[in-house]
């Protein structure tokens, strides 16, 4: 097989289960991120909210698993070796050269320029949900901060996007491990199968690197379940016409400079469609169980107001949890 968009399309069918049909747009939930009064103030303030490289994020290690147990699964595999005539085959060579290649810019340069930001899966059938007490505790400043529940049905999804809204999924460390596994063996046999050209390498190998990164952003151990996850994430690489470059930004904090994507909550031509905006999207802001009281209330809404925010003012609740925060 020669054409290269054909040889595309056949490694992609690989890892079809990455994209499962509970995620975004075919589910559409309420989604809930979770912050202090401070953060609030400033996405409401400027119109966007800040995107951080997963590998400053407090659960960093979780995030760089899939890539590290891929890359050392890859190199011990035998079946991909098998596939390329063997270990001192000058074709399986070859493979791992590029792999190895295509492996560090993945892990240096293509992680400098990914963001993400994390949401909590928020329940419909409740419209004054008070929020889960886990995710106050560890997400919204201990119970004194707020939560921006956020309307996906609102948002108008665009293929060619560099952000992709997905769903956490959640296994144990074994469960991911076979899943690599599985995935290599599928491989391997593809690779036999298709009889690949030397210099149709690169193909096979970005397709199966981008679905690890995917899989590695994407995935998270099974102790975390009960925080019902999901991540907007943005690709540089994905952003060919670079329309959101001009958000990439950086900020000074308590941990010094990092990276940042600004995502403006708004209409970019081909990156997010429709009349979107904090007041379309933002279907409630719960207070905090810990401030949750008529004088934190009335001076929240109106912050919201100074803010032009008026709409959203009429959308803030509070939290009914009887849990306050512990010095």
């Amino acid at each position: 097989m020669d054409d290269i968009s054909s040889i595309h399309q056949e490694f992609q069918r690989l890892f079809s289960d990455i994209h499962s049909s509970d995620t975004f747009p075919e589910n559409r939930p309420l989604l809930a991120h979770y912050t202090s009064i401070a953060t609030l103030e400033c996405i409401m303030k400027n119109d966007e909210m800040w995107l951080s490289n997963p590998l400053l994020m407090n659960d960093f290690q979780e995030l760089r698993f899939g890539i590290i147990e891929a890359a050392r699964a890859f190199r011990l595999h035998d079946g991909i070796r098998a596939a390329c005539g063997g270990g001192e085959n000058s074709n399986y060579q070859t493979l791992l050269s590029i792999f190895e290649e295509k492996l560090a810019k993945v892990s240096s340069e293509d992680s400098f320029d990914t963001y993400l930001v994390c949401f909590s899966e928020h329940q419909r059938n409740n419209k004054n949900s008070d929020g889960l007490l886990s995710m106050w505790r560890g997400y919204g400043a201990n119970g004194t901060g707020a939560a921006i529940v956020f309307d996906t049905e609102k948002i108008t999804a665009l293929e060619e996007s560099p952000l992709i809204l997905g769903k956490v999924k959640y296994a144990s460390t074994n469960d991911r491990l076979q899943w690599i596994t599985e995935k290599l063996n599928q491989f391997a046999d593809l690779l036999k199968e298709l009889n690949l050209s030397p210099d149709k390498f690169y193909i096979a190998i970005h397709v199966l690197l981008e679905r690890f990164k995917l899989f590695s952003l994407f995935t998270k151990h099974d102790g975390f379940e009960e925080e019902q996850e999901w991540r907007l994430v943005y690709l540089k690489d994905r952003d060919r016409s670079g329309k959101l470059e001009g958000m990439l930004d950086y900020a000074i904090g308590q941990n010094g400079i990092e990276p940042k994507l600004k995502l403006k909550i708004g209409p970019v031509e081909g990156i997010m469609g429709g009349p979107l905006s904090l007041r379309s999207i933002v279907s409630q802001i719960i207070l905090g169980p810990s401030i949750s009281n008529v004088l934190t209330l009335m001076t929240v809404k109106r912050m919201l107001r100074k803010l032009e925010k008026d709409e959203l003012a009429e959308r803030v609740v509070m939290s009914t949890t009887p849990f306050r925060a512990t010095t």
